[in-house]
């Protein structure tokens, strides 16, 4: 072991194979040893990358600023300028002076007493942090100077006698002072920010910034400062095995031995212990570790209805005392679970946790012949034990249950929660039920809990039965077993049909949903500079309203044929109106979801509704999709072919032209299907996507009138778009070949439909419109004909779409 030095406030700084840690000088007991990997000098701190981001959140929001409040920051600014106005000349020339002076001469004094300390690592990181910020500085004043709106250049402070917007002298210095970290240092963090804050005002006075300019360099600073010391690490605070052995002895636990686990987990450490009476396991949280996975938790917890574990929020003494009272909670309970012998703080740093040592085998690791039908009842036993007191264990997978001598024993609950909820408790179960399905597969897994928790509860986690729901290591187990949530599914209602399954919705929104968003702004920014520019009202009053008419009734039989597709893959007898009401409704939901994923779900859920099987119903509408697919593909190169045969006035692009594209996309498909991730991740969706298609087709084929029902609805739906977008086209005076307008829209609906954006708004639009363009329309024809097919097939629908969705909704058949 190392020598120990003297922190400035006094604390010991015990050094030991290259870490340090603050720690009281050790008396480790003769003849104690650690058995641990090297502490690494350096680590690097998620906290400080969260800071990071949040400062480049802060720098966008000021860009943005000057743009939606402008009378805001000319105000501000003016209010400023009178201020200092009259301000005594002789005191701010006294601060100008005092500021020039201290914000150099300030941090030299203190990378002198630091290398006099022999801390110098701590100055060259400063630097390091310094010449990025001057860097970044350069960088933003050339921008500011040649490429930014004159309204950001105006209120950051860009002045015609040169002055740069963000101060070179500050910004630096900023960075500086983040990257040496003065926490703990009150009077050096006092003197400093006082001497950056009077050098702020002094350059405010001068006119040489302006407010925002001022924030600006402060955020660009601490920005770069907190990048530096993510890229560059921070000397690694978390205490080592001999400080933990030296609290162990403190509490009169007299270990011998300490060996590092690596149990995986990203806030703590684990220990086995030798100790001269016992075996203890000691948990070690860190603070700096808290940090670990922080945005994960923090976006889980925003995403999920169910309530989180609050470790984001938890200092080192509140998750101390969490655990410790989860533990004393779970013993007294009666669970089988390691006791808790006591709690320590390790330094100011850490703390501990020791328990008694369980000799077990966790449930991933233990052989197949040992996991027997008594051993999962008792897993399913103790978790019935904890959830009677009303405690969550919130990360039962494979590696929280260990048997020992054949008993199960439930660990980890580090993560749980006490006085928990209703949901939390199901959620739990749904774990377990996961976790065990994985080790011995769905029918075992799904009989062993039923004879524990009973028809009604078990029914209850169909609906949980969701990866969202589901920890991180069992989603990533998931990934190599992608249909075992279905499988369980299918289990439970096989073995209970007439159990009613309620949907839960744990999601808040689904990433895919912030995509849309996001999409959708893009797509209409790109909209509306394709219809700057064009006499869209004087085309509206010489257009032809016969022509508007026959497209609107096109558009509503496209309604009956998108229903008659669906009752034609289905050999259960379906209604047809409440089925066209159902396509109606999946035009509503088309405003927050993709086109084809909203028809998926919506269909799926009426066949549920219907009567239909899950597994069934998911098959029965792969079966639609999938056949026209089909049929979508064979037309698109049957009308690509008949458009290059067509009358030569009809101004499209010939055969040629079509069958070269067709041949192009698929010499790029075939070079990504030679890509073996790529040609995996989509093997793998087509699968679970049409999982079960073929059985159902099957089914359908020995019914000719279903599948005459389902092919007609297939090419009836085509057909009534296509004489819907021809309708519109012929009501502001176009003309093109009903062939070319049958390539245009099958083209654009596919790139609809692949577009993450809602119901493809802007890709439809944009794809129609260029289609129609190039077939020989004036732009001005091709955007009115355009914009009327969307209003007739996706904006009209949506008012008697909610009509229809509130009305399935109450009728029970949504």
């Amino acid at each position: 072991m190392g020598g120990a030095g003297k922190r400035e406030d006094g604390d010991d700084v015990v050094k030991t194979q290259g870490a340090t840690a603050l720690e009281p000088p050790l008396d480790l007991p003769e003849g104690a040893e650690v058995d641990e990997p090297p502490f690494p000098s350096r680590i690097r701190n998620q906290g400080d990358l969260i800071r990071a981001l949040a400062c480049l959140i802060g720098i966008g929001l000021l860009l943005l600023l000057p743009s939606f409040a402008t009378q805001t920051t000319t105000g501000l600014e003016s209010d400023v300028t009178r201020g200092t106005e009259q301000a005594p000349h002789f005191l701010l020339s006294l601060a100008s002076l005092t500021a020039g002076f201290g914000v150099l001469a300030v941090p030299l004094v203190f990378a002198a007493d630091r290398v006099i300390r022999r801390d110098g690592m701590r100055i060259v990181v400063g630097l390091a942090a310094a010449i990025a910020a001057l860097g970044a500085v350069v960088a933003l004043d050339a921008w500011i100077e040649h490429a930014a709106p004159a309204i950001i250049t105006n209120a950051l402070g860009w002045t015609k006698t040169g002055q740069t917007p963000v101060p070179a002298d500050l910004t630096p210095v900023i960075a500086y002072v983040t990257a040496i970290r003065l926490a703990g240092r009150p009077r050096w963090q006092a003197v400093m920010w006082g001497t950056i804050a009077l050098a702020g005002l002094a350059s405010l006075v001068a006119g040489n910034t302006t407010a925002l300019g001022l924030v600006a360099t402060y955020l660009i600073g601490r920005l770069t400062g907190y990048l530096t010391l993510y890229g560059l690490g921070t000397p690694n605070p978390r205490p080592p095995g001999t400080a933990v052995l030296a609290a162990l002895d403190r509490l009169g636990l007299r270990p011998v031995k300490a060996t590092r686990i690596d149990d995986g987990t990203l806030d703590r450490r684990s220990y086995l212990v030798r100790a001269r009476t016992r075996d203890l396991d000691v948990v070690v949280l860190d603070r700096d570790q808290q940090t670990s996975g922080l945005l994960y938790r923090a976006w889980r917890g925003l995403r999920l209805r169910a309530n989180q574990p609050r470790r984001t929020l938890r200092s080192l003494r509140r998750s101390l005392e969490q655990e410790s009272l989860l533990s004393y909670a779970a013993t007294a309970a009666g669970v089988r679970t390691p006791r808790l012998v006591a709690t320590s703080e390790v330094g100011t740093e850490a703390a501990l946790l020791a328990y008694t040592h369980v000799d077990g085998v966790a449930l991933s690791d233990l052989p197949d012949e040992e996991v027997t039908d008594e051993l999962l009842m008792g897993i399913w036993r103790q978790l019935n034990l904890l959830h009677r007191q009303r405690i969550a264990h919130r990360g039962l997978d494979g590696s929280a249950v260990l048997v020992c001598e054949g008993r199960p024993w439930l660990v980890a609950l580090g993560g749980g929660e006490i006085a928990a909820g209703e949901l939390l408790v199901r959620i739990d179960q749904a774990q377990l039920l996961t976790t065990l399905g994985l080790r011995v597969g769905a029918e075992r897994a799904v009989r062993t809990a039923s004879e524990m928790l009973g028809a009604q509860s078990l029914g209850g986690l169909v609906p949980l039965l969701q990866k969202v729901a589901l920890s991180r290591e069992t989603r990533a187990a998931l990934r190599r077993d992608g249909k075992l949530l279905g499988a369980l599914r299918e289990e439970i209602l096989r073995s209970y049909p007439e159990i009613e399954v309620e949907e839960v919705r744990l999601e808040r929104f689904r990433p895919r949903t912030i995509f849309s968003i996001v999409g959708a702004t893009i797509a209409a920014y790109v909209l509306a500079s394709q219809l700057s520019g064009q006499d869209l009202g004087h085309l509206a009053a010489t257009a032809d309203w016969r022509w508007a008419a026959l497209a609107l009734v096109a558009s509503g039989v496209s309604f009956v044929a998108a229903a008659l597709m669906v009752m034609g893959f289905v050999p259960e007898r379906l209604p047809l109106w409440r089925s066209v009401a159902v396509q109606f409704a999946a035009s509503f939901v088309k405003l927050v979801a993709p086109a084809a994923v909203s028809g998926i779900a919506i269909n799926t859920r009426y066949l549920q509704k219907m009567g239909v099987r899950p597994g069934p119903a998911v098959a029965s509408v792969g079966a639609s999709q999938l056949t026209g697919l089909v049929i979508h593909i064979l037309l698109l190169l049957v009308m690509g072919f008949l458009t290059g045969s067509s009358r030569p006035d009809a101004e499209f692009a010939p055969s040629k032209t079509v069958m070269l594209v067709l041949l192009a996309v698929a010499a790029v498909a075939g070079l990504l299907a030679a890509v073996g991730p790529v040609r995996r991740m989509v093997t793998k969706r087509l699968r679970l996507m049409f999982s079960g298609v073929v059985p159902r087709l099957v089914d359908v084929l020995q019914d000719p009138r279903k599948v005459a029902t389902g092919l007609g609805g297939t090419l009836l739906l085509t057909v009534a778009f296509v004489v819907c977008l021809d309708a519109s086209i012929r009501a502001f005076g176009g003309s093109l070949a009903w062939t070319a307008v049958a390539v245009v829209f099958l083209t654009g609906n596919a790139i609809g439909s692949a577009a993450p954006t809602p119901g493809g708004l802007g890709a439809v639009e944009t794809a129609l419109i260029f289609g129609l363009t190039v077939a020989g329309l004036p732009v001005e024809t091709a955007t009115s004909a355009v914009l009327l097919y969307r209003l007739l097939t996706f904006w009209l629908p949506v008012l008697p779409g909610w009509a229809a969705f509130h009305h399935l909704q109450r009728t029970d058949s949504l």
